[in-house]
């Protein structure tokens, strides 16, 4: 049926895929955009500088709660994504493709789709291809994650970037690139160039695939041409007629305004010339009812707790971050505003993979987009709205099996202690940061970052001890009251809409 749709496919050699993949400017679609050409070109020249096979990595890992396309793709047309990644090992001689998924029902599809193709794992065969299932995690669908886990390693970034072109998969030249990519060189292999140029834009020809969610009537995704305006996609899925905001490229994305989205189109540059962002193409409007800092700070929070745990800018800097939400939100004023971006700025291009970066960018652009709100809720009391959790995200509290992530979950429960720096003692010792990284962090002048936060139970001991070793005696600790009750500035959210789910 594949071939009555799509008909036949001929291989091409390598210089003629990557003049192909470069005529239509195809570049990576699972975020970071990256031209295949170059990757084609650059993983061909490794492995024939080192004499060795390369080897095809296909990711569809989907680790994201706003994220759906690649799922859709793999479940619908599993064998478009194989022709093109058949195409790319052909034209390299390489003799294993990998598919990494992270759902059930995309393994099962893409398994069978390799039966019906006659590949396999097996010792005689002459390209070994099979599916690699990995947990849900925002950090698995990192290439760099997905590589080790084939390699049996956990399903985590190695904590040093290397170059999956020169050394991925067993240490050989690895072309990896997300399911999306592969499937529209399939298209492009079998039209040509021209043709394929035909749809979309001069400069990104094509069509794009989009995961619409967020405060809209219909879930959706859909595969529009390049060129599109923005607004005719989101009223095609029933967003308000003038959204309060619009997220743009997920939760590593960024937010765009009202009158933002009117000049929008669906392109990589256009997106970027408006201060959004493609990424893996992932759209979530919300509407005017609702607070956009209380969105925020469920998205900021649930990226904390995806941490893979290994590295300080992750594991501590994005609870911090977190943190330093909330507290405006409870009215913590200037000072918790200046807090935040001081640590959104801390964790930027220091991590071992890239979840600080796509996180610190989705609170910069949340505090630049909601100037308004921002301001209600620093020198006010709040902007009045609740927080109805039209932004999904995964069950709250459970970290998928196989990964862990950080803290052992009886360590994370509620707050019952807050900690609080005096100003006018506070000499900038530091000795608080060295015995609590969970709550302090020192900025560039040598103080802390923060002048009062919440203590997570399982540092309570800890707490008490840098209490008691300030030599300045400028640290208190006190009951946290507030943990029993909701704060009065808190946005409240509404029952039985925190877990959307996409395509109801």
């Amino acid at each position: 049926m594949h071939l009555k749709v799509h008909g036949p496919l001929e291989p091409l050699g390598g210089e003629a895929l990557a003049k192909l993949s470069e005529n239509i400017n195809l570049k990576g679609r699972g975020g970071a955009g990256f031209p295949f050409h170059k990757k084609l070109r650059s993983v061909a020249e490794a492995a024939i500088k080192r004499g060795v096979r390369p080897v095809v990595v296909v990711n569809g890992s989907e680790d994201e709660p706003a994220c759906r396309k690649d799922t859709v793709l793999i479940n619908r047309a599993p064998h478009l994504i194989l022709d093109g990644a058949l195409l790319v090992a052909e034209a390299l001689g390489a003799r294993t493709l990998v598919v990494g998924v992270t759902r059930e029902s995309t393994q099962r599809s893409m398994e069978a789709a390799l039966a019906e193709r006659g590949l396999s794992n097996g010792r005689r065969s002459a390209l070994k291809a099979f599916v690699q299932r990995n947990p849900i995690r925002m950090v698995t669908g990192a290439a760099a994650s997905l590589i080790r886990s084939i390699d049996g390693g956990p399903p985590i970034p190695p904590g040093r970037k290397v170059s999956a072109s020169q050394n991925g998969v067993g240490g050989a030249p690895t072309l990896l690139s997300n399911a999306e990519t592969f499937a529209q060189l399939a298209i492009a292999a079998r039209i040509g160039p021209e043709r394929y140029g035909n749809t979309g834009l001069y400069d990104e020809p094509g069509t794009v695939m989009l995961t619409v969610s967020g405060a809209v009537a219909r879930p959706m995704v859909i595969e529009v041409p390049t060129g599109v305006p923005l607004r005719y996609v989101l009223q095609l899925a029933g967003a308000p007629p003038v959204p309060q905001g619009v997220l743009t490229g997920g939760y590593h994305g960024k937010w765009i305004d009202a009158a933002t989205v009117n000049e929008a189109i669906v392109s990589r540059n256009s997106l970027d010339a408006v201060g959004g962002a493609l990424g893996a193409g992932a759209i979530l409007p919300i509407s005017q009812e609702t607070c956009p800092l209380g969105e925020s700070l469920r998205v900021a929070q649930w990226l904390a707790d995806e941490s893979a745990g290994q590295c300080g800018p992750c594991y501590l800097g994005l609870p911090a971050a977190a943190r330093g939400m909330e507290d405006i939100l409870n009215g913590g004023g200037p000072a918790a505003l200046e807090a935040l971006k001081q640590v959104a700025k801390n964790v930027k291009r220091r991590g071992a993979c890239s979840h600080p970066d796509g996180s610190a960018m989705f609170l910069e652009s949340t505090i630049k987009a909601f100037t308004d709100d921002l301001a209600a809720h620093v020198l006010g009391n709040g902007c009045g709205r609740p927080v109805e959790g039209v932004l999904p995200l995964f069950e709250a509290g459970t970290a998928p099996a196989g990964i862990t992530s950080g803290t052992a979950a009886e360590e994370s429960g509620s707050s019952r202690q807050k900690i609080f720096v005096d100003w006018t003692l506070c000499r900038g010792h530091g000795l608080c940061a060295d015995i609590l990284p969970e709550v302090f962090q020192l900025g560039a002048d040598g103080f802390p970052t923060v002048a009062q936060a919440k203590v997570p139970q399982y540092a309570e001991a800890k707490a008490l001890r840098a209490v008691r070793r300030c030599p300045a005696l400028a640290l208190r600790i006190e009951e946290d009251t507030r943990a029993q009750a909701p704060a009065r500035n808190l946005p409240v959210l509404s029952q039985g809409r925190g877990r959307r789910a996409l395509g109801r």
